[in-house]
């Protein structure tokens, strides 16, 4: 390896002068134009404007025309940029660039071009992921497969992978194979490609999979192209996944005039596919490859740097870097050690509105979590003072799908005559009560002047719907019942608990395998969570209104709130890096699924954390978490105690608490030997325990069938006057027929054509 050689054919004399602006290395990352290149890119250090000015170098000198290059990014965001930034170089040349793009759309490009040798049409389409969902549901059910039990979700997720991998359905092994219905992953892989074939059609994964097969048995496609591109550029090499790499390998391997752009200490995305091995062993696979390291940071304080640095020296899958800045000293980072969550959102709150009262500007202040379902509580403190806020990369916590879902079970408990909230949930988790079942709902309530929850009490006592949708909305309404004559004698978290895990959301959450479901799960323990500080479910539920209707004007100035995952390549004055704990971050669940590969990921996200920071930087634990009205103790992160003792200043509001955790984690020899152990037993302490929670959902209650009480009563409805024994009658599904009994607003109707059914009387019309 040589860091430092230029290649014969730098041409630095001729150079165009805007590369004056560029720092040596920056300089001879653009010079070195031939043979393969590794910028080893540091946070903050200019990578887009040296592979920027690499572009605009290339086509400048005349090295290769603009079609003649592949530049591939991550984004379209990213790709638009960079076409922008070299325009502004070297003018209108960047339009002839049809190589410049993501990974798929250049991959959709080629695939349109070679499309029959993959079975496909040119005119292929790509579906979308309901698509996906839908195809996989009807594959399942032909299989005869029970898809509550093997989701069609599942197997996409699967599919995904497995593609990401650069897998066909003949590559599977058998481990694989067994990933899905007990040995039948590979066949459902099989059916699937089949399918879409006979559809003309492909999913986002084939994208690159296909091209990746075409070049592997079509050697005379994969040498067109190999003569085509001169220069191959790729941004973010750190992110590539299998499939991606192999591409571009075969693509590079005669030219070998590559060069990749990325940070392998920045290198987050293995639950997405994205593996730090390909940039680790970049020299291994194109032997004489120049490494140059891009180390001056132009974000960031020295003191930052030297934190950020001395965290991720922890790990040993690594090339290394050494950050430095020209920037002032500034201040050390700040670790603040609290006695519990509320005093956290606390001191978080308190601590912006310092700096607001400063003249800070909130656009430059943002709070950076491991997980969504941390924000809840800040959420809420800032409610409470009036904090302008942002939610960016998803939704406010009590606007998350799942939460909604929740919410809108417990608001027909408490009224129910909540229309807007029972024909949110009367169907999810999915129940087989379709469209036609709510169409009748509708109509009977509009009919009777009801509410729909008591429309659909009487109809599942009715002929008016199939035995099935009556019995299982007679089901639905008997637990409702239970639900509130429960409400009054537990807390409204064990009544949360008991609604999810009887009505079956729990169970449909676990089954779906996937990080987002666990997620969710994540944010619906937190929701049990913040309901444990109120005494009823009215004054919880008064508390969600004012905090949803609490929503300040886009053209206000707000503190943006983000996962950590979502701020990679972004940028604040001041970061405030909330719940570094044990468990929290590093997080239990990808420790106990990842092992040490885990641990060093998620090392590189808290390196990707602090490295967000310009001027100051704020890390934050608690020593306790309420969990389900259980105070459990917390430990700090590993993390803190990884941090240079030079670059940190400790705060805490326990006596004595600083140097406990120092010495705590700095007597181990192998902070990973005790991944396990490390963390609280948190077991015991109360009902389920929060890392059974997180894992498997919520204590599993019996299941009961409730006769109707006192309770059902308010779901009644007033029998119709107009309507009698012995009145000829028609009814637009069994047509006429002559009322034989009467039991409030129930008749009895013997039917011409249908026979005697029991329907409801605002379905009938009297007949003259």
């Amino acid at each position: 390896m040589n860091d430092n050689a230029l290649p014969a054919r730098a041409d630095a004399g001729d150079a165009p002068s805007w590369l004056d602006g560029l720092n040596p290395p920056q300089r001879q990352a653009v010079l070195t134009t031939e043979g393969p290149v590794l910028m080893l890119a540091g946070a903050g250090t200019g990578k887009t404007a040296a592979l920027t000015a690499r572009l605009a170098y290339l086509i400048r000198t005349r090295r290769a025309w603009p079609s003649e290059i592949l530049c591939v990014t991550f984004t379209n965001k990213a790709a638009r940029e960079m076409r922008e930034r070299v325009g502004q170089l070297i003018g209108d040349a960047v339009e002839g660039m049809p190589w410049l793009g993501t990974f798929h759309s250049i991959c959709a490009r080629m695939l349109r071009r070679h499309a029959e040798l993959v079975g496909l049409q040119s005119n292929y389409t790509i579906i979308d992921t309901d698509d996906q969902l839908r195809l996989l549901k009807q594959l399942i059910a032909g299989q005869d497969l029970d898809e509550k039990r093997w989701p069609a979700r599942q197997l996409a997720g699967l599919i995904d992978r497995w593609k990401n991998r650069g897998l066909n359905p003949e590559d599977l092994d058998a481990l694989e194979n067994e990933a899905y219905a007990n040995g039948r992953g590979q066949q459902m892989y099989r059916l699937y490609q089949e399918r879409l074939k006979t559809l003309n059609a492909c999913d986002f994964g084939d994208l690159p999979l296909h091209m990746l097969n075409v070049f592997r048995r079509h050697r005379d496609v994969l040498e067109m192209y190999q003569q085509r591109f001169k220069y191959v550029l790729v941004d973010e090499y750190q992110d590539t996944n299998a499939v991606q790499y192999l591409w571009l390998r075969l693509l590079a391997q005669e030219r070998k005039n590559i060069c990749v752009v990325g940070d392998d200490d920045q290198s987050i995305y293995s639950w997405r596919g994205a593996e730090v091995a390909n940039i680790l062993r970049f020299e291994k696979d194109f032997p004489g490859a120049v490494v140059i390291r891009l180390e001056q940071n132009y974000r960031s304080t020295p003191q930052i740097l030297a934190a950020a640095s001395g965290l991720i020296a922890a790990n040993s899958e690594r090339l290394g870097k050494t950050l430095w800045t020209e920037a002032h000293q500034g201040e050390k980072v700040r670790v603040v050690g609290v006695w519990d969550g509320p005093e956290e959102a606390r001191r978080v709150g308190e601590a912006i509105e310092r700096l607001e009262r400063e003249g800070a500007p909130l656009d430059r202040v943002a709070i950076l979590v491991r997980a969504q379902y941390q924000t809840r509580e800040l959420e809420d403190r800032f409610i409470q003072i009036g904090l302008n806020y942002r939610i960016v990369g998803g939704f406010r916590f009590y606007e998350r799908a799942e939460i909604r879902d929740a919410l809108a079970y417990l608001r027909v408990i408490a009224q129910p005559s909540d229309d807007l909230a029972f024909e949110r949930i009367y169907n999810q988790p999915k129940r087989g009560l379709g469209a036609k079942t709510l169409e009748a709902m509708h109509l009977h309530a509009r009919r009777q002047g009801i509410p729909l929850a008591a429309a659909a009490l009487e109809l599942a006592d009715s002929d008016e719907l199939p035995a099935r949708a009556r019995g299982t909305i007679a089901q639905l309404m008997a637990s409702f019942v239970r639900w509130r004559d429960m409400e009054p004698t537990v807390t409204p978290a064990e009544l949360l608990r008991t609604v999810l895990e009887e009505a079956g959301y729990t169970a449909m959450l676990q089954a779906e395998r996937s990080a987002e479901s666990a997620g969710r799960q994540d944010n619906l323990v937190e929701l049990g969570r913040a309901m444990e500080d109120y005494e009823t479910l009215g004054d919880f539920l008064e508390h969600v209104s004012l905090v949803m209707d609490n929503d300040a004007a886009d053209d206000v100035e707000k503190v943006t709130v983000m996962t950590i995952h979502a701020a990679k390549g972004l940028e604040f004055d001041y970061v405030f890096l909330p719940g570094w704990e044990e468990g929290v971050f590093p997080s239990q669940r990808a420790l106990d699924e990842g092992g040490l590969a885990a641990l060093e990921e998620e090392r590189r996200l808290a390196y990707v954390a602090i490295t967000r920071a310009r001027r100051h930087c704020t890390i934050l634990h608690a020593a306790n978490r309420r969990i389900y009205g259980q105070w459990t103790s917390s430990i700090p992160s590993r993390f803190i105690a990884e941090l240079p003792d030079d670059a940190v200043t400790v705060e805490t509001t326990m006596t004595g608490g600083a140097s406990l955790w120092r010495a705590n984690w700095q007597e181990q020899e192998d902070p990973f030997a005790h991944v396990s152990s490390a963390r609280p037993d948190r077991s015991g302490t109360r009902g389920p325990g929060w890392q059974r929670a997180l894992a498997t959902g919520y204590e599993k209650a019996p299941r009961r069938v409730a006769e109707p009480t006192r309770s059902a009563a308010s779901f009644a409805a007033k029998p119709r006057g107009d309507v009698a024994v012995g009145m000829r009658v028609f009814h637009e599904k069994f047509g006429y027929g002559e009322v034989v009994g009467q039991e409030g607003n129930k008749l009895e109707i013997e039917f011409e054509t249908s026979g005697r059914k029991r329907v409801i009387d605002s379905f009938v019309k009297p007949v003259e």
